[in-house]
Formats: C-alpha cells, structure tokens, sequence
C-alpha cells in the first residue's frame, strides 16, 4: 500500500473519530440541559450572523383555578409535600393549575436528582381529583409501588415517587 493511500485512510479514520467525539458531547448537552438548548445551539451554528436573543412573549393572564362540583370538595387534598429527597419539607398549595416536576428550571417542583429527567412528570386536576401523568421520563414514575405508564388519579397520601424524591398529596 503506498504512503499516500495509508495517509488518506489515516486522515479518513481521524475525521470518523471527531465526529463520534461532537455526537457524543451533543447527547450530553441534550440531557444535561434539554433538547432546546441543543436545537438552539444546533441553530446558531448552522447561522452565519449573530442573533439577537428573542425577547419572550408576554404570558396571557390565566383564568381563576377550576374548583370541581362548584366548590371544594370536603376530604380533596389541598397540598403537595415531599416528604424525602433533597426537598424533603417542602410544601406547594394545590391550587388547581398543573404541577410540573423535574430538573428543569421552570418546572413547578425543581428536583436536582441525578434519577430524575428534565421534564419527568406532570400532576394535574381533572374530574375533582388529582392525576400524575409521566413525560417520557428516562426512569420512571412510581404511585406507590405501580409504573405510572399512563395519566392515573393520586389518592391522598399515596406516595409519588421521582427517583430519590418522594412527593404525597394531603388534606
């Protein structure tokens, strides 16, 4: 094999080595921060000019919390507690608008286990009672001892388990 023929393959192995090292980083920084942070990190580079950041819209003013049946029902959880992990103490008022958790910084419930996805899970009122649903989380949700695999209504002091966390619903 002549030396140019085994440069070029040299050269050929090296670009292949790169390109597995920057796929790698991009899956990285796609669980680490999201996969927005990695769809506008992918779109400034294909950019030639600088962007300015894009000033958020105003949000639009949300309507009052819907109480089911006309009225707070009598033995209807009224909060959220996270009784272990490292919010363990923590305490958000059920106010009828949607609790989201995971390690993402607008989420409801900012959780900072290592078990837990950016968006995990989502617990939400609807028909007078209280749903969790899982976001496609990584590693799972738990009600009690059962695989949230589909939106399933939380009966108080049912413990909710995100990794290390673990979250009742109480009166």
């Amino acid at each position: 094999m002549s030396p140019f023929t085994l440069t070029l393959i040299k050269l050929a192995f090296l670009a292949l080595l790169w390109l597995f090292v920057i796929a790698a980083v991009g899956v990285i920084r796609a669980d680490l921060f999201g996969s927005k942070a990695a769809t506008r990190a992918a779109s400034r580079a294909s950019s030639p000019r600088p962007q300015k950041a894009a000033a958020r819209p105003p949000r639009a003013p949300q309507p009052p919390p819907q109480q089911p049946h006309g009225g707070a029902q009598q033995g209807a959880p009224t909060k959220l507690v996270v009784v272990q992990g490292e919010r363990a103490g923590t305490v958000i008022d059920l106010t009828g608008v949607p609790i989201t958790i995971g390690r993402a910084n607008n989420s409801t419930l900012v959780v900072t286990d290592d078990y837990a996805s950016t968006t995990h899970a989502r617990i939400y009122a609807q028909d007078g009672q209280w749903i969790v649903e899982d976001l496609g989380s990584t590693n799972g949700t738990y009600l009690g001892r059962t695989k949230v695999s589909r939106p399933m209504p939380v009966p108080p002091g049912v413990p909710i388990r995100i990794g290390k966390t673990v979250i009742e619903l109480r009166k």
